[in-house]
């Protein structure tokens, strides 16, 4: 479903990525790890082709990503959703209109079934009742809910988390795990960027860790603890940065 091979970006003078390449099978969860500026939210980002590789391929469900113009990514996005470790939720918009959007925008949809689909989700990941909230009157925990609520909207084939559950207590980290692996039964392919690393062993199928621009470990989660000498093993133990 998603295909990186031989990946180089550089920022200016600033080389992120030399060469980067690893894949990741229809319905798979893949861990992409490392520490912090390592470039692994730069990877995400280009998938939906809000940066552009120096060199390489960069490859979605048979679609060349790194090739489209920004207009031909539109329909691409309609099946690639992105879930921020922001939110990227609009302030001045309710959580009704913030979960709206992308339906009005990509899809022509009556009233009633746009309100149908949203009320659905919203109970499906506990947030019912919050329709005419704003983003502000809300936890933490519950905008990142909303954030993942959002870009369900879309009924992606692919989704891209950024640290989704980063500074969230275990009840709300909890509840991300199980959607994750909710929608993994359901066969939606997915790539967790993440420095939680119960959270990766919970729910990833497989794991790369990024050093120094390249791929240095790709390990199938249920063998790492059988490769204890793995660069990824020593990252997850917290002897290497």
């Amino acid at each position: 479903m998603i295909n990186i091979k031989n990946f180089r970006k550089t920022f200016g003078s600033k080389l992120v990525h030399k060469d980067v390449s690893f894949y990741v099978r229809e319905g798979e969860c893949l861990g992409l790890v490392g520490g912090s500026g390592v470039g692994k939210s730069v990877i995400l980002r280009s998938l939906i082709g809000l940066e552009k590789p120096d060199s390489g391929e960069i490859e979605i469900d048979g679609i060349q990503v790194h090739n489209l113009t920004e207009e031909e990514m539109v329909p691409l996005r309609q099946k690639v959703a992105y879930v921020f470790q922001g939110g990227a939720l609009f302030d001045s918009m309710t959580v009704f209109e913030n979960m709206a959007y992308p339906l009005r925008e990509h899809f022509k949809l009556s009233d009633d079934e746009i309100q149908k689909k949203i009320t659905d989700t919203l109970d499906e990941l506990g947030l019912a009742g919050n329709e005419q909230n704003l983003p502000s009157q809300l936890s933490g925990g519950m905008q990142k809910r909303l954030g993942l609520a959002r870009a369900l909207m879309m009924n992606p084939k692919v989704i891209l988390y950024d640290e989704p559950t980063a500074g969230l207590d275990p009840y709300n980290t909890k509840k991300i795990q199980d959607h994750i692996l909710k929608l993994k039964k359901k066969g939606v392919t997915s790539i967790l960027v993440t420095h939680d690393m119960p959270t990766a062993l919970a729910v990833c199928d497989k794991m790369v860790y990024l050093l120094n621009g390249v791929v240095t470990s790709s390990v199938l989660t249920k063998d790492l603890y059988s490769n204890p000498n793995a660069e990824i093993m020593k990252f997850i133990e917290g002897d290497v940065a």
